[in-house]
C-alpha cells in the first residue's frame, strides 16, 4: 500500500473542545481587534480581560525548554507550527493533504491579520505558507531537511478573503541536499507565488528537535 493510501492527512486534526477550541476563540479575538479597530467601545477594559486571562495562562505554563521539546513531537505532523497547528493561533490554520502524484496541497481563506497591501497577503505571509509546505512535501516524500535557501517569484497579488490553493512537492534528493518547488495559486487557477528550496538534512549530531 502507498504512503497516500496510509496517510493522506498530514496536519493535525482540530478538535471542537479543549486547547483546540481556546485557540480558536484566540484567532477570533485576533480578527475582531483589527475589524473593529480604534472605533471599539471600551478597549481598556477588553485588554484587562484579555491580560487576566494570559495572567492565569501563565501561572500554570510548564518551563520554556519543556514545551519546545514537547512541540515538536510528532514532527511532520505537529499541533502548534504557526501554519497548520490548531494549537497556534498565527495558524490560520491550513490542513495538508498528500496528493496521489506525491505532492501535498492545502487551501485557505486569509483574511485581515495576513494582510499587506489593502485587500492583499502580505509577502512574508506567502512565503511562510509555502516554506512549511515544502518541509511537509519533504516529510511526504522521505527526506526531510531544514531550510538552506528559499527563492520566491512574486507573479501577481495575492488575494485575501478567497480561497487559496497552496501546493509542494520533492523534486530531487542528494545526499544531505533535497530540493523542492511549490506555489499559491487564487481562485481562478492562477499562479500568484511559486517557490523553489533547498532542504539540508542535519547531521545525526545536531538533530536536537528534527525539523524542517
Amino acid at each position: 500500500m502507498s504512503p497516500v493510501q496510509e496517510r493522506p492527512v498530514l496536519s493535525a486534526q482540530a478538535t471542537a473542545t479543549g486547547i483546540d477550541a481556546a485557540t480558536a476563540a484566540v484567532r477570533r479575538v485576533i480578527e475582531s481587534l483589527l475589524n473593529a479597530g480604534s472605533s471599539a467601545a471600551d478597549l481598556s477594559g477588553v485588554a484587562a480581560r484579555l491580560n487576566a486571562i494570559a495572567d492565569e495562562l501563565a501561572e500554570q505554563a510548564p518551563p520554556v525548554d519543556e514545551r519546545i521539546a514537547d512541540m515538536w513531537r510528532g514532527e511532520g505532523v505537529t499541533r502548534h507550527d504557526p501554519v497548520t497547528g490548531p494549537e497556534n493561533a498565527i495558524a490560520p490554520p491550513m490542513p495538508l493533504r498528500g496528493m496521489p502524484d506525491g505532492s501535498v496541497e492545502g487551501r485557505v481563506s486569509l483574511h485581515l491579520p495576513y494582510q499587506g497591501p489593502p485587500g492583499l497577503v502580505h509577502g512574508g505571509v506567502s512565503a511562510l505558507l509555502l516554506d512549511h509546505t515544502l518541509g511537509v512535501a519533504n516529510f511526504w516524500a522521505g527526506a526531510t531537511g531544514r531550510t538552506g535557501e528559499l527563492t520566491l517569484r512574486y507573479h501577481r497579488p495575492t488575494p485575501l478573503f478567497q480561497e487559496l490553493t497552496v501546493r509542494g512537492r520533492q523534486v530531487a534528493a542528494s545526499g544531505r541536499k533535497i530540493w523542492a518547488e511549490g506555489e499559491i495559486r487564487a481562485a481562478d487557477g492562477e499562479v500568484c507565488v511559486s517557490a523553489r528550496g533547498l532542504f539540508i538534512t542535519p547531521r545525526p549530531e545536531n538533530q536536537r528537535f528534527g525539523g524542517h
